[in-house]
């Protein structure tokens, strides 16, 4: 029997894709689409993945939660809720929800003040209520369909965002490391205190610290995909626990609420509000970013795709949950959504049996953290945020374009130098100012015939190319729209003062320029009376329907010479050259970039 591919042989292999298209309520329930589809063989993959990814997510999100400035629980119940809800409402068949590294850094100074007045448990009502306030900001974002706005942050910005909180994040882990108190509001403060602090090191926790970031490592290299992390911090408990390790003062986690979370929402004041929604945008926007990322890389592994604005009601989803489980924002991230598809998640129920594999440990383990130093924790975030640096990125930016270089290292210099909160901000502005850049000055491309052939091409990027005697033409690779006309007008009119042979005809090439809108056309009126002063005509080609209609509709026709359907470039050079009968058709080839 001659057997199909396996592509081919299971298909449909996307469980995510319904037999048959649904309405109502189940469109914004991926799983009600998914769960039709499933099929019992994949359940041994995603109850291995669910235990594999509970293995790695509770030694991460202990430290990722002390590293918010929370109670160590409220990482793990992170877990716990939001891998429940996203498993629902997300549209990723990979992707896993709990709490992040830079979204735990975002918060910690709005938790350390609440700690810093001496109430933990308003510290853990603020963490739930930015998350609270997230969920709404999210399923808002959802509803008004925002899920592009919510992507403007480039992917050049969040090279540098992810590199700046990396170093961010290791110097609040320094310390640790070292043993020492550390300190300080900023990086570069924090810096100097901990050089300040370096004689007062405390060698046997230094010692610890290393031996545990060398097993990481190794365990990295050696056994990749599996939770290392996690046999880490079983052997650190059993090191402090039977030997006299415990006599040299490595300070530990402590005692641990045990059980699951009691349900409730986070106490809310009004005031309390205003305080959390700059921080609450933040994490939203970086939550989006990074979690979109995340998911759309795992689905072109997997040739799948994903539904970006239905990641929003996903992930105000998983945070709502989050809210009422005592937890802190969460988000998908690239590095636990990785462990659970190396470990063979087929489907969204591997989250289910890593909160359920979660909630039994919380119920009968928990206990047996109480001895997990400090150190280790430490170590295990020191060694996550390793990979927010993407150093090959950074080296093929810099080949690529400087520009983009520099936009990151503005993005980079902006966590550094203000905070991540503040550089969250910054970065999100940098994205709008780079955008507007690029649409307010798109490129004017100047065409001329390729040697040997009828087709035209940009000069600028073929050198060779010739000129056409006694014309111009250019083509505007952007929509003519209020913000950019002025540009597209100089641009022209100083290539033609700046060109050495006289021009009779300028020809403007509209197929690259799908919308017009009033001012765009009205440019096009001037730049025709500008141009008929020096006795020079200007004629349209290659208009698309809506260019047409706005020129029709604002009387430009006779003026300009709205073109016919299929008027090209060619067209309007043979009718000039006498060559060809005007408004005919090209007997060569279309205009080339």
């Amino acid at each position: 029997m001659t057997h199909l591919p396996e592509k081919i042989a299971t298909a449909p292999v996307d469980p995510s894709m319904p037999p048959a298209p649904v309405g109502g309520w189940r469109a914004m329930l991926p799983a009600a689409r998914w769960l039709p589809a499933y099929r019992g063989r994949w359940l041994p993959h995603d109850a291995m993945a669910g235990i594999t990814l509970a293995a790695y997510a509770i030694p991460v999100s202990l430290a990722y939660a002390m590293l918010a400035g929370l109670p160590p629980q409220c990482g793990v119940y992170g877990y716990l809720a939001g891998g429940l809800l996203y498993a629902l409402f997300g549209s990723s068949r990979q992707l896993a929800v709990g709490p992040t590294s830079a979204i735990s850094i975002l918060i910690a100074p709005t938790m350390a003040a609440a700690m810093a007045a001496g109430d933990p448990a308003r510290a853990i009502d603020l963490a739930a209520l930015t998350a609270l306030v997230m969920a709404g900001l999210s399923i808002l974002a959802w509803l008004l369909r925002l899920s592009s706005l919510m992507s403007f942050v480039s992917e050049t910005i969040l090279l540098g965002f992810k590199a700046g909180a990396a170093l961010t994040i290791a110097m609040t882990q320094l310390p640790k490391l070292f043993g020492v108190k550390g300190g300080g509001e900023h990086f570069f403060e924090r810096v100097a205190l901990l050089a300040g602090q370096v004689p007062d090191t405390r060698w046997a926790v230094l010692a610890f610290g290393l031996m545990a970031l060398a097993l990481l490592i190794a365990g990295e290299k050696l056994l990749p995909g599996r939770p290392v992390a996690l046999a880490v911090v079983a052997l650190s408990i059993v090191l402090l626990s039977v030997t006299p390790l415990a006599g040299l003062g490595l300070p530990v986690l402590g005692d641990m609420p045990t059980g699951l979370p009691a349900i409730h929402a986070p106490n809310l004041r009004l005031h309390d509000v205003d305080d959390v929604l700059p921080l609450a945008f933040a994490c939203l926007l970086l939550a989006y970013v990074e979690g979109v990322s995340a998911a759309r890389t795992l689905a072109e592994r997997h040739g799948d795709t994903i539904d970006a604005r239905q990641e929003l009601l996903g992930l105000g989803a998983a945070n709502l949950a989050v809210a009422f489980a005592q937890g802190y924002p969460v988000a998908g991230g690239l590095s636990q959504s990785s462990v659970n598809d190396k470990a063979g998640a087929k489907t969204p129920l591997a989250l289910v049996f890593a909160s359920i594999a979660i909630g039994l440990c919380l119920v009968y383990l928990s206990s047996l953290l109480r001895n997990l130093p400090h150190v280790v924790l430490a170590a295990i975030v020191l060694m996550a945020v390793r990979g927010l640096v993407d150093v090959p990125q950074l080296r093929a930016l810099w080949r690529a374009s400087r520009y983009e270089f520099g936009v990151a290292v503005i993005a980079f210099a902006g966590v550094l130098v203000l905070g991540i909160l503040k550089g969250v901000m910054l970065a999100a502005v940098a994205s709008l100012l780079l955008l507007i850049r690029r649409v307010a000055q798109p490129h004017v491309a100047f065409l001329g015939r390729i040697p040997g052939t009828r087709a035209l091409s940009d000069i600028a990027r073929h050198p060779d190319n010739e000129a056409i005697e006694g014309a111009l033409v250019f083509r505007v690779d952007a929509a003519l729209l209020y913000f950019n006309v002025e540009h597209v007008q100089e641009a022209v009119l100083a290539k033609v003062h700046a060109s050495a042979r006289p021009i009779r005809l300028v020809v403007c090439d509209l197929s690259t320029s799908a919308n017009i809108d009033l001012a765009g056309a009205r440019m096009l009126a001037r730049l025709h009376a500008q141009l008929g002063t020096q006795g020079i005509a200007l004629r349209l080609a290659s208009a698309h329907a809506r260019a047409r209609d706005i020129l029709r509709g604002e009387g430009l026709d006779e003026q300009l010479g709205v073109p016919a359907r299929g008027v090209t470039p060619l067209d309007l050079l043979d009718e000039f050259a006498g060559s060809a009968p005007a408004g005919g058709p090209s007997s060569g080839p279309q205009a080339g970039r």
